[in-house]
């Protein structure tokens, strides 16, 4: 059984660099079109394909290869997304007029709000830090914003607030790997790389965030929420905090100030639990 499957993995591998050697000698073939030359690269990895999806934002360009989503931008035309996608990835990216089918669902299906639709990322060159930040941002459910001590308590490293800052600033894949959900620590929105503070209120705000609301919880110092019949104290936008009726909400400036109330962290927003002084 064991010889069966070193031969299929043989064989298999063999295809595979028979389609590679097929790929190579196309490119050198100088009556080769411009499309097979450009398949050709991609699939032996030398370039990206990429294709355009309108979003709240407008126009929004998306390179991809067989590892995942590479970049995600927007730009004036296609040779200014062109250049800035061969700047950021070191490799040309090629026009897909009829991308997968299961790609463009995928896409749509997350910017409408499902968590599951299946998109990977090339994250390659990236420090483990910088893709443990980006990974744990996708956690962020639609429509709910997190701090950035949030992501830095969650992967491990609470005092690298900063540095989370910095990951999702260069973050390669603004939309799809969500930053535009992770704000400033005093609740307002904070900097946003796909387009500034305005671009960042537009697509919570179409994923049917009030923002206008938490602004003025952050600028009124408000930090937590609880339902005056419930034990946990949430983030203000955390699903048991929507449900909560406005006459029925306590709010606090700290965690500590809501454990003194006798209350306890939500285990489903997680919010930090304070160190009390006994």
């Amino acid at each position: 059984m064991k010889n069966d499957d070193e031969r299929a993995g043989r064989s298999g591998a063999l295809t595979t660099a028979r389609g590679l050697l097929a790929d190579c000698r196309a490119l050198g073939d100088a009556q080769t079109s411009a499309p097979i030359a450009e398949g050709a690269l991609i699939r032996a990895g030398l370039a990206d394909a990429y294709l355009t999806i309108e979003t709240p934002l407008g126009l929004v360009y998306v390179a991809w290869n067989a590892r995942g989503l590479s970049a995600v931008t927007r730009a004036e035309s296609a040779a200014a997304f062109e250049a800035k996608a061969y700047r950021l990835l070191g490799r040309r990216v090629y026009h897909n007029a009829a991308p997968p089918q299961r790609l463009v669902d995928a896409l749509s299906a997350w910017l409408a709000g499902d968590e599951h639709a299946p998109l990977s990322f090339d994250l390659r060159g990236q420090t483990p830090f910088m893709r443990a930040a980006l990974l744990k941002a996708r956690e962020i459910p639609y429509g709910e914003v997190r701090p950035y001590s949030w992501i830095a308590r969650e992967i491990g490293r609470p005092g690298a607030v900063r540095a989370v800052g910095t990951a999702m600033a260069r973050n390669p894949a603004p939309l799809f790997i969500p930053c535009h959900r992770v704000v400033r620590a005093d609740g307002h929105l904070g900097a946003y790389g796909l387009g500034g503070p305005a671009s960042k209120r537009a697509i919570l705000s179409a994923e049917g965030l009030d923002v206008d609301q938490l602004e003025a919880l952050a600028e009124s110092g408000v930090r937590y929420v609880v339902s005056e019949s419930g034990d946990s104290y949430c983030y203000p936008t955390c699903q048991h905090a929507y449900s909560i009726p406005p006459q029925r909400r306590i709010t606090f400036a700290s965690e500590a100030e809501a454990q003194r109330a006798g209350y306890r962290p939500c285990n489903v927003c997680r919010p930090p639990e304070a160190q009390l002084a006994s």
